[in-house]
């Protein structure tokens, strides 16, 4: 499976605010896959201007495990007012648990009431029960793959409470800690080239 991908982007999150249909589409018809915001929030749209493709649901065991998650994606990188403020209300999680929970639990109920009367539109995979790669390939028409998916965006071990203060205070420490790294080895790199001039 050979897709061009487009991930998430800020600018196509404007013009989904914008309602920009025909500039989205123009810039869709550019791509095979999409994910991340603004995407998933214009399945319909998607679905009625692109009547083959095809929907994956990715959930989480639990609404818990997603808000958790999310907490700490707000901790490794702070606030963002750009995607989740729009979308969930809130530039941070934490302090906000049943809004979150509530609109998790919302986007999935109307994704699912949506494609039940569209069979084969929706694939949806739990990502904490793994992903059987022939549901996958058989669900997007491909070659059966005998591989375990990587899992590339493992989050690292920080702060998944609900406390706000605790949040930033734990950012503040996951981030200077990540960017004093990045810079030693930044420092180490150029050292090396030193050497062998």
């Amino acid at each position: 499976m050979d897709y061009r991908n487009h991930s998430f982007c800020l600018d196509s999150f404007h013009l989904f605010q914008q309602q920009d249909w025909t500039a989205l589409f123009t810039r869709m018809d550019e791509h095979d896959s999409f994910e991340d915001w603004p995407w998933p929030l214009m399945y319909e749209q998607i679905d009625e201007h692109y009547p083959d493709a095809r929907f994956i649901l990715t959930t989480r065991a639990t609404p818990e495990h997603w808000y958790k998650s999310l907490c700490k994606m707000a901790v490794r990188m702070g606030p963002l007012k750009d995607f989740e403020e729009p979308v969930y209300g809130y530039a941070m999680p934490q302090g906000h648990r049943q809004e979150h929970l509530d609109f998790y639990n919302a986007h999935n109920a109307r994704v699912r009431q949506y494609f039940k009367d569209k069979p084969g539109k929706l694939l949806e995979i739990c990502f904490d029960e793994g992903v059987l790669m022939d549901t996958l390939t058989g669900f997007l028409d491909q070659p059966t793959l005998i591989f375990t998916p990587p899992h590339a965006n493992k989050s690292a071990s920080v702060y998944s409470g609900d406390s706000l203060w605790k949040a930033h205070a734990h950012r503040m420490v996951f981030q200077s800690r990540w960017y004093t790294i990045r810079w030693l080895k930044q420092r180490k790199q150029d050292f090396k080239g030193l050497l062998i001039r």
